[in-house]
């Protein structure tokens, strides 16, 4: 039977002491500038995010529902540092940095502002997106797509890098001859075992899957699921696990707070 937690509080294994969070968020809120009539318009101030407060244990799966414009894909994005909040964001016990201080101000944001986001610390964290199709580069072959990743962050050698992406793809369910092909010539859901295994091959800590089965069929969905479970036993991965199927949430995860306009409104553990 399901059970209340606190969504802020690490969970502990029976008869031991609490785990230190895989990812801690702390009193985040998050806002956007936007005009009520055209380019002149008066600006306005519009929140998302509410003072949110997560915990994440290293290993749990955690689910994060709630309907459309609630803010879960918005927390995904502060946690992975595309965006800007107010509040703390602990990433295995690392700050990720983003201060929304300029919207508390009534400044406009501007896009130059100085990443300070640290280069280990996106190896930590990584995300898979909902349309599996927009999230590849349909110019670019399988094999260059999986490798990109470990080119950015001059991980290994050529024929280091070229053995990781076979292992990848097995792992994630697809034959290493898939390196051949380009992204037109794969079904939906071999597109997004594609950006799940472009995910994992930096070996990070924490994957956020924001609403990963919703552009797929029920059947092809059920298997990402079995992915992800197979995944996360295999692999040790802390997972987050947004999506508005409450059914595939209680499938999967350990945990699950339901988010309503920007709050953490109800906390269980199933």
């Amino acid at each position: 039977m399901a059970k209340l937690f606190s969504p802020d509080e690490p969970i502990a294994p029976d008869n031991k002491m609490p785990t230190p969070p895989l990812l801690a968020i702390r009193n985040v809120s998050n806002a956007y500038v936007s005009r009520s009539h055209g380019l002149f318009g008066k600006k306005e101030i519009k929140p998302v995010l509410h003072h949110v407060n997560l915990c994440i244990a290293e290993g749990e799966i955690f689910g994060l529902v709630g309907e459309s414009g609630c803010g879960k894909t918005t927390l995904a994005r502060c946690v992975m540092g595309l965006i800007e909040y107010e509040g703390e964001i602990f990433i295995d016990g690392q700050q990720e940095c983003r201060d929304m201080s300029r919207v508390a101000r009534n400044l406009p944001l501007t896009r130059n502002l100085p990443l300070t986001r640290n280069i280990p610390l996106t190896r930590k964290a990584q995300m898979v997106f909902q349309d599996p199709g927009a999230s590849l580069n349909p110019a670019k072959k399988i094999g260059w797509l999986m490798e990109e990743p470990l080119v950015i962050h001059q991980l290994g050698e050529p024929e280091e890098r070229d053995r990781r992406v076979d292992e990848m793809l097995i792992r994630v369910g697809l034959d290493p001859s898939y390196k051949t092909r380009r992204v037109h010539e794969l079904s939906g859901g071999q597109k997004q075992r594609v950006c799940i295994g472009r995910s994992l091959i930096l070996e990070p800590r924490l994957l956020i899957a924001d609403e990963a089965i919703s552009s797929l069929d029920v059947s092809v969905g059920a298997q990402i699921l079995n992915l992800f479970r197979e995944l996360h036993e295999s692999l040790g991965l802390g997972i987050l696990f947004i999506s508005h199927n409450m059914d595939a949430v209680e499938y999967l995860c350990d945990r699950i707070v339901v988010m309503k306009q920007g709050i953490c409104e109800e906390s269980l553990m199933i």
